[in-house]
């Protein structure tokens, strides 16, 4: 994906082609931060495209927490 001039404006045929080709990267399993740097803009920016195009974006990653378990010692 070739980088876009950073700020410029992306509407119309450009934005549309833009947000199918950030949906389908997407979609095979990158990550908007991946995205956002691939084409030299920003998460936000990369989000909302992501939001207008439609995609279903997936939960934050990272360990949950879990309780260990443990019994208590009487």
């Amino acid at each position: 994906m070739a980088e876009l001039k950073k700020g410029a404006r992306i509407t119309g045929n450009h934005r549309t082609k833009l947000a199918t080709d950030l949906k389908k990267k997407y979609e095979k399993g990158a990550s908007i931060r991946v995205l956002a740097a691939s084409t030299g803009r920003s998460y936000g920016f990369v989000h909302r495209v992501l939001c207008e195009s439609g995609a279903q974006l997936r939960g934050r990653g990272g360990a949950t927490k879990t309780r260990t378990g443990r019994a208590k010692q009487a």
